[in-house]
């Protein structure tokens, strides 16, 4: 009678756990677990603030209009699983031409952020597939923090919008409101 019990149960938590294993392949969140190393950062400085283009990028009637970084505890926050549709602690904004405040926000689909590197990627509806890999100027950021807002360069690299690659983006750093 035992063995039988203990064979039924047995049999019992091996169908449990095929069937929660059927469960996290089909779940929405499956895809974030094979992404573990997606998200990273590295950084013993606050890098916060908005990176405004030095000059206008265009492409297909969007022109970029900012890079946004969190603060720290945005990226710790992000890379531990809380993650919101509308916020990340990096993003990349672009606005419609000619259509007033139209714009469309890219939240990241990997980065990788250090005191002097920003590297993103993500997709948008009406841009395709978007990549920035960046180097940032500390000792530029540094001087744009102390006058709240330099005109100098702090982020410059190359931005890539679909089968468009465009060199040398360079931004300066802007506090925000």
């Amino acid at each position: 009678m035992k063995t039988t019990r203990f064979a039924a149960v047995a049999a019992l938590t091996g169908l449990l756990a095929l069937a929660a294993c059927d469960r996290a392949a089909q779940s929405p969140e499956a895809p974030e677990a094979s992404r573990a190393g997606a998200f990273k950062h590295d950084l013993p400085e606050d890098v916060s603030g908005y990176y405004l283009p030095m000059e206008a990028v265009r492409v297909d009637g969007w022109r970029l209009h900012h890079v946004f970084m969190g603060q720290v505890p945005d990226f710790i926050a992000w890379e531990s699983g809380e993650r919101s549709a509308s916020f990340a602690p990096v993003m990349m904004e672009f606005e419609a031409e000619g259509q007033g405040a139209r714009r469309t926000r890219l939240i990241p689909t990997r980065y990788d952020v250090t005191e002097d590197r920003l590297r993103f990627e993500a997709h948008s509806r009406e841009l395709g597939a978007v990549s920035f890999d960046g180097t940032l100027d500390q000792g530029a950021l540094a001087t744009a923090r102390r006058n709240l807002g330099d005109e100098g360069v702090v982020l410059k690299g190359t931005l890539k919008v679909g089968s468009r690659t465009f060199n040398h983006v360079a931004m300066r750093w802007w506090a925000g409101d």
